[in-house]
């Protein structure tokens, strides 16, 4: 058997998604466990900052990718030749609410916002970063609940939903002329 750290390596290297340790573990037919796997992992790791190398193993949307380091991003975006996706304030707005208080109705989405959501949540959905969770079976019309997706963790470098900012972190950080955060979850 190839040594565990090198083919780890490699099915991270060749996935275009995060996978986890339980994903990792299907593609062996050799007794491994996944708690080989998360040493193998936390190895790489340790070499790819100890070699300071241009990309990193990062823990996202509940696996590991391969990410490229935060102060190359500038370089990649200009090899692209295109900027990083932007989000329009309402849709950063309604994309807030919907991650910290998932699942969440449109109707408690627009009563925070105090405007119509519809063609926000449509982009959103399009985007991939919120998806229709379920459905409140105690209403009338059983409206639909929603939910942010692993493109959402993806795409903002979060390892969970619980690694999102609090409300109190997000204060801090923001200028003082700045509406409070906390005026979209009151």
């Amino acid at each position: 058997m190839q040594a565990l750290k090198t083919v780890v390596e490699g099915l991270l290297f060749a996935s275009d998604q995060p996978l986890s340790p339980e994903r990792l573990l299907t593609a062996f037919i050799e007794e491994v466990t996944q708690e080989e796997i998360k040493a193998a992992i936390v190895e790489l790791q340790a070499e790819y900052e100890r070699d300071q190398r241009a990309f990193e193993l990062r823990e996202v949307a509940g696996g590991y990718q391969f990410r490229t380091r935060p102060q190359l991003a500038i370089y990649a975006l200009r090899l692209r030749k295109k900027g990083p996706t932007k989000l329009s304030r309402p849709a950063l707005e309604t994309l807030a609410v919907i991650a910290y208080r998932q699942p969440i109705l449109r109707a408690e989405i627009e009563k925070i916002r105090g405007v119509d959501a519809g063609g926000v949540i449509r982009s959103l959905m399009e985007r991939d970063l919120i998806r229709i969770s379920s459905r409140n079976d105690n209403l009338p019309g059983r409206p639909m609940l929603y939910s942010t997706t692993k493109r959402f963790l993806e795409t903002f470098d979060l390892p969970s939903i619980s690694a999102l900012p609090t409300i109190e972190e997000m204060e801090r950080l923001m200028p003082p002329q700045q509406p409070s955060p906390a005026r979209l979850f009151e």
